[in-house]
């Protein structure tokens, strides 16, 4: 079938502003069916993330030329002969990490990433290596296998879950990355307890879902942290208890049992490391360009007890834990829609590019009319 999609022709060459280098090429293209194991969906909403963002730029090198976008929502509109637990016209949220189940990571419920589910997201395929994308009889490559800046995407089973039909399909798209991922690093890895302060550090998407994450939780006083002084004041306005620069911080010598680093900056895991108080943890989840490095005290992690945990995707099974947070939405009042800065065409990615690297925008959202 015929679809419209934002293609990469290549990593970290364009030159700022993307609105008008254009890094994002929206063109047609041809999608193959689903194989058995795999569903059709057509997208009704993509977000925008900083894992985009890094792709373009070069700090998350991927093949080219690449369909982008890993946030995504939709209603199926075709199943493989195998898949018997999805049905058409039910709406999913995209997960950008399938899930094989059975391998050594896999059996730590969440904490280590799939291993085959990492290898076919860093050779750009769908399970099984299949590719589904082609213009003009060439291959194109899938973005870690969802590819949702397009109104139609093909996915390996694992990599989506179910969601109710009253989900808004912005909130459906967000739950699947921004959601699962800040949420995940509070709950899954931090771990707070009743009285923990919990200080989140960057408030870009994954951030702010960290920070309302821990406010919903209340176990003690949330902080948000972030260089930008109009995030820090939707911090507060979303129920934060305080909210501070960097340099603050530091000035103030304020510390929490469990610190969240959601920048993917160095600078900003040495904020978090710092802020985080003797037997605490300082849980790590942004994603930095692969040669930053950060300058740490070792002994500091043993004559206080420290502990610094990596987690990827939220350490989470998302099968297990959209619906934990669906739930939130639903009945708790997590504010999800919170974290939606705006909503956009296909048209306007380059432009919404620039944005999110501007420190702008906390989640755009295209939406794909039907």
């Amino acid at each position: 079938m015929k679809i419209t999609g934002a293609v990469l022709d290549s990593v970290g060459t364009a030159s700022r502003p993307y609105a008008e280098s254009k890094p994002l090429r929206i063109t047609e293209l041809d999608l193959a069916d689903p194989g058995p194991d795999e569903v059709l969906i057509k997208v009704r909403a993509a977000g925008l993330c900083h894992s985009d963002l890094s792709v373009v730029d070069g700090n998350r090198p991927r093949p080219t030329p690449m369909l982008l976008g890993h946030e995504a929502s939709g209603v199926i509109e075709k199943v493989g002969e195998k898949v018997t637990d999805l049905a058409v016209g039910q709406q999913v949220s995209t997960v950008f990490l399938p899930r094989c189940g059975e391998c050594a990571n896999c059996r730590t419920n969440g904490k280590l990433p799939c291993i085959p589910g990492s290898k076919v997201n860093n050779e750009a395929t769908l399970v099984g290596g299949h590719m589904r994308l082609t213009e003009d009889g060439s291959e194109i490559f899938h973005h870690v296998g969802v590819s949702g800046f397009a109104t139609h995407a093909v996915l390996h089973r694992s990599s989506v879950v179910p969601v109710g039909d009253d989900v808004p399909p912005a909130i459906a798209a967000v739950l699947g990355c921004a959601v699962l991922t800040g949420g995940g690093a509070v709950i899954n890895a931090g771990t707070p307890e009743d009285g923990d302060d919990v200080i989140v550090v960057g408030l870009g998407g994954v951030g702010m879902a960290a920070l309302i994450t821990a406010i919903s939780l209340r176990k003690g006083k949330v902080i948000g942290v972030d260089a930008n002084e109009s995030k820090l004041k939707r911090a507060l306005e979303l129920g934060a208890d305080e909210a501070y620069t960097p340099e603050q911080v530091a000035e103030q010598g304020i510390k929490a049992p469990i610190v969240v680093e959601a920048a993917g900056h160095p600078r900003a895991f040495e904020t978090a490391f710092a802020a985080t108080g003797v037997g605490g943890r300082t849980v790590t989840v942004g994603l930095p360009a692969p040669d930053a490095q950060s300058c740490i005290t070792p002994l500091t992690l043993t004559a206080e007890a420290r502990t610094v945990i990596g987690s990827y995707l939220g350490s989470a099974v998302p099968a297990e834990d959209i619906p934990v947070y669906e739930r939130l939405w639903r009945e708790e009042g997590l504010p999800v829609e919170e974290l939606i800065t705006s909503t956009i065409g296909l048209e306007d990615i380059n432009l919404a590019l620039d944005k999110l690297a501007d420190g702008e925008a906390v989640r755009q959202i295209i939406v794909f009319e039907d």
